[in-house]
């Protein structure tokens, strides 16, 4: 296991450039032209919080969701179409020793573009973090779920484009209107109402509230997502890999 968790991390530091420089000049791009934009158009404050330090919490999400979800799905589906996953399965590796290493090495690279972006922002904004305890949990938890989301879209996917369909058609869209860039609670009628039904928002208010210190909804209800997420999405990663799913020739 750590044989194959030093080999997913190497994979994505052989290049830097494309796998961890790059997602980072584009979130805190992001950063720039949305917080310097807004802000000059009197979007001062949201909810109390200036806005440049507002958006900081969802562009970490934002950034860390998005790699951890590639890595995992990129690596293991390359794998899977050169048949390099079936010497993997042969080897004396059950599926949750499987499951870590691809895991394991999404996570790092995922955290590894989150906590890049949370210090550039710092130079900007100043260094806020309110509760440790909450922010460690909301980001381990969020780069492991869409880590393991990763994994299941590999399995499932038989196309490159199948794999970018969950980037592409779910998760953008849901992380753009999930309250990244406003507060959800000030969105007009019928809209407030419809994006309590965006898990994302309950992510990033989460993870907002770790960071800041405010939130618009309980951190409990992001966490409670997160886990109840990974839990199923574990289980049936677990159970394809263990069958070989879509997997084995």
């Amino acid at each position: 296991m750590k044989t194959l968790l030093v080999k997913e991390v190497r994979r994505f530091m052989r290049v830097p450039g494309q796998t961890v420089l790059s997602p980072l000049i584009s979130t805190s791009l992001y950063f720039l032209v949305f917080g310097y934009s807004l802000s000059g158009r009197g979007a001062h404050e949201v909810e109390g919080v200036p806005y440049l330090s507002f958006i900081v919490p969802g562009l970490v999400f934002l950034g860390l969701a998005n790699n951890s979800f590639l890595n995992s799905s990129s690596s293991l589906f390359i794998n899977k179409i050169q048949g390099t996953i079936v010497d993997l399965l042969v080897v004396p590796l059950g599926p949750l020793e499987l499951l870590a290493g691809f895991i394991g090495g999404a996570m790092v690279r995922g955290l590894m573009v989150g906590l890049l972006t949370w210090a550039v922002a710092t130079l900007f904004t100043g260094f806020h973090l309110a509760h440790v305890p909450a922010t460690l949990l909301f980001l381990l938890l969020s780069s492991y779920t869409f880590s393991v989301l990763g994994v299941l879209a590999a399995v499932w996917a038989e196309k490159f484009e199948q794999v970018n369909f969950f980037p592409t058609f779910v998760m953008l869209p849901l992380t753009f209107l999930g309250g990244v860039f406003y507060s959800v609670r000030e969105l007009p009628t019928p809209w407030n109402h419809v994006s309590l039904f965006n898990p994302i928002v309950y992510m990033v208010e989460g993870l907002r509230y770790g960071m800041l210190g405010s939130s618009g909804f309980s951190p409990l209800w992001g966490g409670a997502i997160l886990l109840g997420v990974a839990l199923v999405a574990t289980g049936l990663a677990w159970t394809a890999l263990r069958s070989g799913y879509k997997l084995k020739a």
